[in-house]
């Protein structure tokens, strides 16, 4: 059977990532252990809705997942295809990154 690839699948996660503020919040959830907004706040110096509105835009382009706990949302990486991508963006290895 013929391998497949999803060109547009691919193209999309590249777009959502081609941000330096989105590449900087997934680069921060893969090194930092920083997973909601409140922190990320602290540790980036934006405005939690400068950060929500590029973890909506994360989120829809399947690049972080969320997971609520009480009052908090906590957010990772969603899968290894992506750590490896912003570990090739950003010349480092995919293994030191937390998912």
């Amino acid at each position: 059977m013929e391998n497949r690839i999803d060109y547009e699948e691919r193209a999309a996660l590249l777009k959502a990532l081609s941000n330096p503020v989105r590449l900087r919040i997934v680069h921060g959830l893969l090194t930092t252990g920083c997973h909601n907004v409140s922190c990320m706040e602290v540790k980036t110096g934006m405005s939690q809705s400068c950060i929500s509105q590029h973890l909506q835009k994360l989120r829809a382009a399947g690049v972080v997942t969320a997971e609520r706990s009480g009052n908090e949302v906590y957010y990772r990486a969603a899968s290894q295809k992506v750590a490896a991508l912003v570990a090739a963006l950003m010349g480092e290895e995919a293994d030191a990154y937390v998912l």
